[in-house]
């Protein structure tokens, strides 16, 4: 389909990626091209994705994460908010990558057919903005829970600026101890 696609932005963290859906819209609404395989195998990019996955919150300030997995089950990520809107945090805990513990953040929407791409090794996580907001992802490798990890979300050591204050946490998630260099 002419003009159909997505583009691939770079983000602060080596190897993380936003990728813009181009949307075809008419009266009707709008077509897109949420992934091809194709297209992300030529940004060198994991291209399979064994897992899909979908969280709802239901109250603005809700927190997930910072999660990711260890070798050999390490996993790439490709996120898209499908309801409401949410704040994705990427945070680099790959002590070989020249971004090593900085963290970027990038606000997706349902509206703005914005995904991001999670490389190996960087801990995920994301705070929903509105009430209602569901994310769907993909994962390169499915759940191990014997090579899950996380980072808590107010680790000092990144001082990530999640955009509403006083937020909801798991009990799982709060209990991340802060991360190791």
């Amino acid at each position: 389909m002419e003009g159909v696609g997505v583009t691939f932005e770079p983000l602060a963290i080596a190897g993380a990626f936003i990728v813009c859906q181009k949307r075809i819209g008419d009266v009707r609404g709008f077509f897109a091209r949420a992934f091809c395989r194709d297209e992300f195998a030529a940004q060198g990019l994991r291209h399979e994705f064994v897992q899909w996955n979908v969280s709802a919150s239901r109250q603005p300030g809700t927190i997930r994460g910072l999660h990711y997995q260890t070798a050999p089950h390490a996993e790439a990520k490709l996120i898209f908010c499908t309801q409401g809107a949410l704040c994705d945090v990427v945070v680099d805990v790959r002590p070989e990558s020249p971004t090593y513990c900085r963290w970027v953040a990038v606000e997706l929407s349902a509206a703005s057919g914005r995904m991001v791409y999670v490389p190996e090794g960087c801990a995920h996580g994301y705070q929903a903005l509105s009430a209602e907001t569901h994310a769907f992802y993909g994962a390169s490798a499915a759940y191990s829970p014997a090579h899950e990890r996380g980072v808590r979300w107010n680790d000092p050591l990144f001082n990530i600026a999640w955009p509403v204050a006083n937020p909801i946490v798991s009990d799982k998630d709060a209990a991340h101890r802060d991360f190791v260099r």
